[in-house]
């Protein structure tokens, strides 16, 4: 998926240039330690997955990176800066994105009053003309209040973000989540070509193989820890893929 020409695209980092170090971390819900001493890296440019189980700690990881949840212990570095303490809003404002499980939109709100918010400021043109570039059908739903879309038309309209926002680092939860095969393929074709802008992506997926097929690093997590680092290829091939994920059970933490 090629982006318009009017774009802003960021410079593409075939350097080895990391976006995310998260070193050591350890957070979770009051007293309740979901992820321990858990460490990972995003490289620019690509598609980085975590697989696990249900319960294995990867949206606690999601919310951590983000600044949604207090880090006890460890450091989370974006862009080369520690945020550990920043604040959410300035994590977002240097080039962070979101894409939360449960889709992540203003169901109250219009389609075009939420790309307008996505857009955070920018020209509401561009950004309506950015999103049906990626999402055509979103063009045709303008005018219509987000909650009454279907759920692959909400889930579309809470991916543009990735392209309004132009981002350097996008977090994705579990965007295929409960949606039709030919819309996964959609999503999916929509995150494998995010790179191409620039856009670094940090994925967790039902759909390991989907997930895998288009990552160029993997991690499997398992009770709040990480079971396995490596290639995307590597997971897919030999007994790798039986023996961490679909061999993982279902953990809770």
């Amino acid at each position: 998926m090629s982006a318009p020409a009017s774009a802003e695209l960021h410079t593409s980092s075939a350097t080895g240039e990391l976006v995310l170090e998260v070193e050591g971390l350890t957070t979770g819900y009051g007293r309740t330690v979901v992820v321990r001493d858990l460490s990972l890296s995003v490289p620019a440019g690509g598609v980085t997955a975590v697989l696990g189980p249900n319960g294995a700690g990867k949206t606690t990881l999601l919310r951590a990176v983000c600044g949604l949840l207090p880090v006890s212990k460890g450091r989370v570095r974006l862009f080369g800066e520690d945020v550990t303490k920043v604040a959410p809003f300035q994590r977002f404002a240097r080039g962070l994105c979101h894409v939360p499980e449960g889709r992540g939109i203003f169901r109250g709100l219009t389609v075009r009053e939420n790309l307008k918010l996505q857009a955070g400021g920018r020209d509401e043109s561009r950004a309506i003309e950015l999103a049906a570039s990626a999402f055509p059908i979103l063009r045709d739903r303008l005018g219509q209040t987000a909650g009454t879309l279907s759920g692959g038309q909400q889930q579309m309209l809470a991916m543009a973000s990735a392209y309004v926002r132009n981002p350097r680092l996008v977090l994705v939860d579990e965007a295929s989540l409960g949606l039709a095969p030919i819309v996964v393929d959609e999503i999916f074709a929509f995150l494998a070509g995010l790179p191409e802008r620039g856009s670094s992506i940090l994925l967790v997926d039902q759909f390991a193989p989907r997930a895998l097929a288009i990552a160029s690093t993997a991690y499997v997590m398992r009770r709040g820890e990480i079971a396995f680092s490596g290639t995307g290829k590597e997971l897919l091939e030999g007994d790798l893929f039986s023996q961490y994920v679909q061999g993982s059970g279902s953990d809770t933490t």
